[in-house]
């Protein structure tokens, strides 16, 4: 106790002795929060060892005030200075006490001053506050029976006073607003006659705007608005009217579609049963689709109608302002974001066609049918009633603009841009015709489809499975009808004509892919040798059906009055596709020919050109054999094969490449014939004039193969001039190739100087093969040129004296030729 004593303010730790009495479990009781006497009482009367508990609990008792006297004598001097403090305290809190009464009493005082002043300022500002709304109450009965009496004078005035009476009435509402007049016995009598007459004006305002609109009379509209306006119930005025325009073309729409209506006049007499449906019977479709477009007719001039009422409503509310404020009424309407009254009525118009539109068909399959078969006459009426609004959006805009006074045209001019309605201008983000015609897609999608199949039936009917001959003449022509028969009807509209168009395009593809299959690939297809067989026979008949339909289709869409640029240039497209297929057809017997005429012209090489000229100066045969072999082939190519085919021009096309083909291998074999006589001379230059007669044939005219007719007619003078002549001949370069002139001018030199293929160790055929694959000039300059060096090479080997004399002229051309080429 000593060691706790000593710690001052510390905690002391507890006594042995206190120690021992908080670890006996006898004393645990006592230290519990819910320790309960009358419980421990009778537990422990219970356990019958009484005498021993309380010997147990004086004993505890005996220890906790030793514990205690030991504390105190322990912390006597802390215990004596909280003592005193506790005196000390008092004495403050009695100081504190005694100032608060004094505080009280002064408040008192000022509280008796203050009271009596305060109540009566609030019973005279009460006062003055029942003065001043009865003043105003006067103020205002006074303003009304002054009113009341100014309308009595202006509702006898008529329709002249009108808007006079309605800024009256807007007047007494305002004195009526925010304050109960009932009960006033002075203006009771005026209250129920300003009632009275407000429904009056409202009324004659109606009929006013109702018949302004209907005659288009501007004057009787901007009135009607005028009383709206001062009444304050314009916006709500023009939403009501545009709702009921709305409205009653909702039911036009529905009696339109009304598929009992529309039967009714083809119903016996007798009464059906109950619950059968109304449907045209056979005989009746006729009737039926009568009464339909007679009254789709109907509608769209009810739609007009009413579309121009509410664009005359617009156009006066952009116009009209209001003489005293100077506020123009479309910018009353513009304060709740809804400024274009037509965009709300025709928006709902146009949804209110494509849902009554879907649900009509959808409940009855003859309208379903009528729409989608007859969809161009629908869509027509579609076109027809937009041009009528684009129309009449114009005269509405002139006649404003004629009758416009002098202080409002100004205005209008100012807001021309604004006042251009949609019908007159599309938006980025809303295209007023396709919202129209948005109830038109599921039916067009419809149609397509139909006039599709109806392009493809007669095709599969002409091309059987297993067929192999191309459709007849008659048949072609039945195929012909057709697509003329739908781009006419799909005429009335360029997006329709622009989509059947597209189908047209698919009807010629699949023409040319059944063409195609029955077309023979085989050996015998391109044969030149004998006859026509089986399969070149059906090549021609395919061709010439190609050619047909190619001349067929071309002619149907010329004669189409204002065809679209993009539905011809579709068309144009799939023709083409066509006559590609052409030149398919007919390019295997085109190679072999081709490929006979160079092997025949090639063979010039086997007969001897080297002699000398005769006696008599001219050759010994009007021309070589080669050439009669050529003249007999063509002829007799152009006679069995291509005579059977009718695209005579398609033919020319392609003949005449093969004309100037057979040219220019002609050209190039003569000018590497080695060696060349006199004799040989005049009878080459023979086999150029019967060039001449051997591909006439393949063309209209030897004249039209253009370039290749001149190198022919320019090279043959070159065989007798000399070579200096032949070097600066001004036919060089311009009409015949240098290499050509230089692999000629080979023929004038010694046999040492070789010529390329000579000194590749080439064949004439591979020479000829290689000229070919290198169609640029450079590259067969470049072989020339190595076959000059060789030469060289070869005279300083064998420490020659001089050259050739053509070899200097060589030289001297090539240098030309390589500068023309930089």
């Amino acid at each position: 106790m000593e060691e706790a004593g000593a710690g001052g303010g510390a905690a002391p730790a507890p006594a042995p002795a206190l120690a021992e009495l908080l670890a006996d479990e006898c004393y645990a009781d006592f230290f519990r929060e819910d320790f309960d006497v009358k419980a421990y009482t009778s537990q422990s009367i219970h356990q019958a060892v009484i005498a021993e508990q309380l010997a147990k609990l004086a004993q505890g008792i005996s220890q906790l005030d030793k514990e205690l006297h030991l504390q105190v004598v322990a912390r006597h001097e802390d215990l004596l200075a909280q003592a005193t403090g506790i005196e000390s305290l008092e004495g403050v809190l009695q100081m504190m006490q005694t100032r608060i009464g004094a505080l009280q009493s002064t408040v008192d005082r000022i509280r008796v001053k203050i009271v009596d002043p305060y109540n009566k300022i609030v019973s005279r500002t009460a006062q003055l506050a029942k003065l001043q709304a009865a003043c105003d109450l006067l103020r205002r009965i006074i303003r009304i029976l002054y009113l009341s009496k100014r309308l009595q004078g202006q509702l006898q005035g008529g329709s002249r006073e009108i808007t006079k009476a309605a800024q009256s009435l807007n007047e007494l509402d305002y004195l009526s607003q925010g304050i109960d007049l009932s009960g006033i016995e002075v203006i009771e009598n005026d209250l129920l006659f300003i009632a009275r007459a407000r429904l009056e004006v409202e009324n004659q305002a109606k009929r006013l705007l109702e018949q302004g609109v209907e005659t288009q009379n501007p004057t009787q509209v901007g009135t009607a608005l005028q009383v709206f306006h001062n009444l304050g119930t314009l916006k709500d005025t023009i939403a009501n009217v545009v709702d009921g325009y709305c409205t009653v073309l909702e039911e036009n729409i529905k009696n339109a579609l009304d598929i009992k209506v529309l039967t009714q006049p083809s119903q016996t007499v007798t009464r059906g049963g109950p619950g059968r449906a109304a449907m045209p019977t056979p005989g009746n479709t006729a009737a039926f689709r009568a009464a339909l477009w007679t009254n789709m007719e109907k509608l769209m001039d009810q739609i007009c109608a009413a579309c121009g009422q509410v664009q005359h409503l617009q156009k006066v509310l952009t116009k009209k302002r209001d003489p005293v404020s100077h506020i123009c009424f479309i910018e009353e309407i513009v304060k709740d974001g809804q400024s274009d009254i037509l965009y709300k009525f025709w928006t709902a118009v146009t949804q209110t066609l494509s849902s009554q539109f879907q649900s009509s068909t959808e409940s009855s399959m003859f309208l379903k049918q009528a729409f989608e078969g007859e969809y161009p006459k629908l869509l027509r009426l579609y076109n027809d009633l937009w041009k009528r609004l684009q129309q009449y959006s114009q005269n509405i805009q002139r006649n404003f603009n004629a009758s416009g006074n002098t202080d409002l045209f100004a205005e209008l001019q100012q807001m021309e841009e604004d006042t251009q309605d949609i019908f007159m201008q599309k938006t980025q983000d809303y295209d007023p015709e396709k919202a129209l015609k948005d109830s038109l897609q599921q039916y067009e999608a419809a149609y397509l489809s139909k006039s599709l199949s109806r392009l493809f039936d007669p095709i599969n009917l002409v091309f059987p499975p297993g067929g192999r001959n191309p459709p007849s003449s008659d048949e072609l022509d039945s195929i012909i009808k057709t697509i003329a028969s739908e781009l006419n009807v799909a005429a009335v509209d360029p997006d329709l004509s622009l989509a059947v168009a597209k189908n047209v395009a698919k009807t010629i593809q699949l023409y040319g892919v059944k063409s195609e299959q029955l077309l023979s690939t085989q050996g015998d297809a391109s044969q030149v040798i004998g006859p026509l067989t089986e399969g070149q026979r059906r090549n021609v008949a395919v061709v010439n059906s190609l050619y047909k339909l190619h001349q067929s289709v071309l002619k149907v869409i010329t004669n189409q009055s204002s065809f679209p640029a993009a539905a011809e240039q579709t068309v144009t497209t799939a023709l083409k596709a066509v006559h590609d297929l052409m030149g398919s057809a007919v390019q295997p017997l085109l190679n072999s020919v081709g490929d006979s005429v160079e092997a025949i012209i090639i063979t010039m090489h086997q007969e001897d050109f080297s002699g000398s000229l005769s006696s008599s100066g001219k050759p010994d045969v009007p021309c070589s054999l080669y050439m009669k072999e050529l003249q007999g082939f063509i002829a007799r190519v152009m006679s069995d094969y291509f005579r059977h085919f009718e695209c005579f021009d398609f033919v020319f096309d392609n003949t005449e490449a093969m004309a100037q083909r057979a040219i220019e291998l002609f050209i190039r074999n003569a000018s590497l014939i080695r060696p060349l006589g006199e004799g040989g001379k005049m009878r080459l230059a023979a086999d150029f004039a019967q060039m001449e007669l051997a591909v006439a044939p393949l063309c209209r005219r030897v004249s039209d193969l253009g370039k290749s007719y001149r190198q022919l007619r320019s090279f043959r003078p070159l065989l007798f001039q000399t070579s200096e002549h032949i070097a600066s001949s001004p036919a060089l370069g311009e009409v015949i190739p240098f290499s050509i002139i230089l692999q000629f001018l080979f023929t004038r030199a010694p046999p040492e100087l070789k010529s390329p293929f000579q000194r590749a160790e080439w064949s004439i055929a591979r020479y000829s093969q290689w000229l070919d694959d290198h169609p640029s000039e450079k590259d067969r300059l470049a072989l020339i040129r190595g076959a000059l060096e060789a030469y060289v090479q070869s005279v300083r080997t064998r420490e020659g004296k001089e050259f050739a004399p053509v070899y200097p002229i060589m030289v001297q051309l090539l240098q030309k030729a390589m500068a023309t080429l930089q």
